[in-house]
């Protein structure tokens, strides 16, 4: 494999926690309190004071703390998250009961209905490191960027990463076929179709379908479906929220839906057969995709033509070369037999995912890791 990766985003975000902690007896301030944490995909625990059993108010992830509750919060532990929410705009000792409780914000409803919802998820969620995001794009019709991608995640998760393998491509066919999925019950696409705001990471995961190891979100069988920027948009920033890895295979056009996750991926990846028609492919696609997204580097794909190697192609794109694809004349068969691309550890493929995600690894200063070779990759 040719090149470096120095993408951080590799690490596994800690695992979901329990909501936010509300105390206050303000009967509408709680309906508000609960509908914000309902929005975020968040159960609370709901005191008229600091919590009785011993660590509860210590435990939460974070802690809201209704205006008519601050007193009853004097001399309550002092730690991070802790918040005062009311209504009242023009409150003038709302700072002095803040500085009482230790509170880092004071919020005012409804204005800050948003950015709360926003950390009522983030807390609940144990949001770490975003995951890295690499989005697998064809330089032509045919050239196996599916194939490759469906490797790569199974690939990761077989490794021990969080992992979530997202098909933008409409019209590829649906990529749990092929992982051998397409009867495995999950949501698909269609049911995101109007999402918009801020999907809860978790709900997201434990919504799709579970295959090798890792959750996928494909397309369904039925006529198809447009689905809004926005909501693919919310939903890439829902899985880059759980950490680990998130694969996406990604159609040759640019749309204002792929435009939306182009802008969240940290890499993408043109795979390019080693002919001259598909390295002039190769390049429109290239230069429409790098309209959003600055770091796209290439994977060659053997066999090549008379004269061409994989840093040819790579330097007649004008892009860093990550490494090549040697032809692999088992993987129709192996697939047809119901291992998945990435399902076997031998081979050019399962090759190039390991060294690929080896150099992911050292990038992101995961202890144990190789450091990242040297070469022609960008930095």
């Amino acid at each position: 494999m040719a090149g470096s990766l120095t993408r951080e985003g590799l690490t596994v975000a800690e695992g979901r926690r329990g909501g936010p902690l509300i105390v206050t007896e303000d009967v509408e301030l709680l309906d508000d309190l609960l509908r914000l944490c309902a929005a975020a995909g968040a159960e609370p625990e709901v005191h008229h004071g600091p919590p009785g059993q011993r660590g509860g108010w210590e435990r939460a992830p974070m802690v809201l703390v209704g205006d008519d509750a601050a007193a009853r919060c004097r001399g309550a532990a002092r730690r991070r998250g802790v918040m005062l929410v009311g209504r009242d705009q023009d409150d003038p000792d709302v700072w002095r009961r803040a500085v009482e409780i230790g509170a880092e914000y004071v919020l005012r409803l409804p204005d800050s209905e948003g950015w709360l919802v926003d950390q009522i998820a983030n807390a609940a969620e144990g949001v770490g490191r975003p995951a890295l995001t690499v989005g697998v794009i064809g330089g032509r019709g045919g050239s196996g960027a599916s194939t490759l991608a469906c490797a790569l995640a199974v690939s990761a998760a077989r490794s021990g990463r969080r992992t979530m393998l997202i098909d933008a491509d409409p019209l590829g066919g649906g990529i749990d076929v092929l992982l051998g999925g397409e009867r495995a019950e999950g949501m698909r696409w269609p049911d995101f179709a109007h999402s918009k705001g801020r999907l809860g990471g978790g709900a997201l995961e434990d919504s799709l379908p579970a295959l090798h190891g890792l959750r996928v979100l494909s397309w369904g069988r039925d006529d198809e479906v447009a689905i809004a920027p926005q909501a693919v948009q919310a939903v890439l920033a829902a899985a880059r929220r759980l950490g680990g890895v998130v694969v996406v295979d990604l159609p040759r056009r640019v749309d204002e839906g792929v435009a939306e996750a182009l802008a969240q991926l940290d890499l993408g990846l043109l795979v390019v057969p080693g002919e001259l028609r598909a390295v002039a492919a190769a390049k429109r696609v290239a230069s429409t995709v790098r309209m959003v997204l600055d770091d796209v580097r290439v994977v060659a794909r053997g066999p090549y033509a008379a004269g061409l190697d994989e840093r040819w192609v790579a330097q007649a794109i004008g892009l860093p070369l990550v490494g090549e694809l040697l032809p692999e004349p088992d993987l129709l068969a192996a697939q047809d037999a119901g291992t998945p691309p990435g399902g076997s550890a031998r081979g050019p493929l399962a090759r190039f995912c390991a060294e690929f995600w080896e150099q992911a690894a050292a990038a992101a200063g995961e202890p144990g890791s190789a450091a990242a070779p040297a070469g022609g990759g960008a930095p």
